[in-house]
């Protein structure tokens, strides 16, 4: 009996033994097979490199012909990922330690073409007239078609009092736009505050998320009495610092996550809760947004809507949703990569697909911002190229009667205490959040109801 147990367990501890063999032997086998493919890719690499160097019509250095291949994959990857030569990485140093003249605005990508995601309150762009979604067609007459967001910041910015000529593709507008847009020392006041006549409410508006918005918003609030909810405006917020982005629902939100980060590597991934103090969670929220929302501003309102915090009003946000961080490749160099996806607590993505409001509102007849052209992304270059053979012939210079009439609302209520009811008249979205406000009671309720 014993001689079969010692028989059997040696048969099994044979079979274990094989298995662990064919398993390593399957490892090897991919390994050696993945190797082979990376070899062979390197040399197809190099063969271009240097078929390239000595074919090509023109002179070109090694070196050169490997900063346009760095260059050309950077860009390929996606639209916010790029290599920073010398000047760039210099150029990104100044954007983000230093003083600099620029025209406030943030752009991006979006159906492949250069857009403007956001003018910032009070800034160049702003007075002249940009709106979000905006293309830029032109920037100081040379096409955007091929430049890369961060080639077009470089452009845009400069000393100030210098000006900047964009050419402008807006949806609505026959022929495309030029302004002359003077550069100025861009200062923004992120947060600003107001009561609304009539009632208990408290305004608040995010210009962008700086190092200062979750303490200026407390600020406001502590200071604002009798509040019975408020109105949170990140219309045209382009974003910016993710902490700022969480502190700022922690003040809404008592538990579970507000964001999380997920890339390829596991030890990145993050996950950000909130802390359980949220001093106002039960205040009642509007959040207003639009097609200018982007970023930090999105995860704040989809935070808010996933915990059932806050009924999200207006229009379909921007949708950038990734992570970039910048890998320096020697002192002189780097390259900016997209490293990770931010996820809401739901788990839905923001990347491509923004945050969809509870009501949608659009701020006139004409939808703005869902897409700045009625019109498939695959058809998008051809619309382009056609308005910029347009350019060469004629351009609108002008501003819009309806930029205008922004300019003096905005001169307007900044000069005063409180948004009164011809502010709100003039703002269907604003005036479409105190509605929601003064049924807040009915729509919870409702809401449960539904849940249930």
């Amino acid at each position: 009996m014993n001689r079969y147990l010692v028989s059997g367990a040696f048969v099994s501890f044979l079979s274990v033994s094989l298995v662990f063999s064919s398993l390593s032997a399957s490892e090897e086998k991919n390994t050696a097979t993945t190797q082979q493919q990376r070899i062979e890719a390197y040399n197809k690499l190099t063969k271009i490199i240097n078929t390239v160097e000595a074919y090509y019509v023109d002179d070109i250095s090694i070196n050169e012909i490997v900063d346009k291949a760095i260059d050309g994959l950077m860009t390929n990857l996606d639209a916010h990922s790029g290599y920073l030569t010398e000047k760039k990485f210099k150029d990104l140093k100044v954007q983000t330690d230093g003083e600099f003249g620029g025209l406030g605005i943030t752009i991006g990508m979006k159906d492949g073409a250069l857009t403007v995601i956001a003018p910032l309150d009070d800034t160049p762009a702003q007075k002249a007239g940009l709106k979000s979604g905006d293309v830029i067609l032109k920037i100081n007459g040379e096409s955007t078609l091929n430049m890369s967001i961060d080639d077009a910041v470089n452009i845009m910015r400069g000393k100030p009092k210098t000006s900047v000529k964009l050419t402008i593709v807006r949806s609505g507008e026959s022929k495309p736009l030029d302004f002359n847009i003077t550069r100025d020392i861009i200062k923004v006041k992120s947060v600003h505050s107001r009561k609304i006549d009539g009632t208990n409410y408290l305004y608040i508006r995010v210009n962008s998320f700086d190092k200062n918005v979750t303490q200026s918003v407390l600020n406001e609030l502590k200071k604002s009495t009798k509040v019975e909810g408020i109105i949170l405006d990140l219309r045209n917020n382009p974003g910016g610092l993710l902490n700022q982005a969480v502190g700022l629902s922690d003040l809404f939100i008592k538990n579970g996550v507000i964001v999380s980060q997920r890339g390829k590597i596991k030890e990145e991934n993050v996950e950000y809760k909130a802390d359980g103090k949220a001093p106002y969670s039960n205040l009642p929220i509007v959040v207003l947004v639009n097609g200018g929302t982007a970023s930090a501003s999105e995860i704040v309102s989809g935070a808010l809507q996933d915990h059932d915090r806050a009924i999200i009003v207006g229009e379909n946000t921007f949708g950038k949703g990734s992570v970039q961080v910048v890998l320096p490749i020697d002192k002189t160099e780097a390259i900016k990569l997209t490293t990770a996806k931010y996820y809401l607590p739901s788990g839905r993505t923001i990347q491509a697909v923004g945050i969809k409001p509870d009501i949608l509102v659009h701020p006139g007849v004409v939808p703005q911002n869902e897409s700045s052209f009625e019109i498939k992304e695959a058809d998008l270059r051809n619309h382009l190229e056609n308005e910029l053979q347009k350019t060469n012939n004629e351009v609108g210079d002008k501003k819009s009667s309806e930029a205008k009439n922004n300019d003096k609302k905005t001169e307007k209520t900044e000069s005063e205490k409180v948004i009164t009811q011809k502010d709100i008249n003039n703002d269907i979205q604003l005036k479409s959040a105190i509605d929601v406000l003064k049924a807040w009671n009915i729509i919870k309720i409702s809401g449960k109801n539904k849940a249930q």
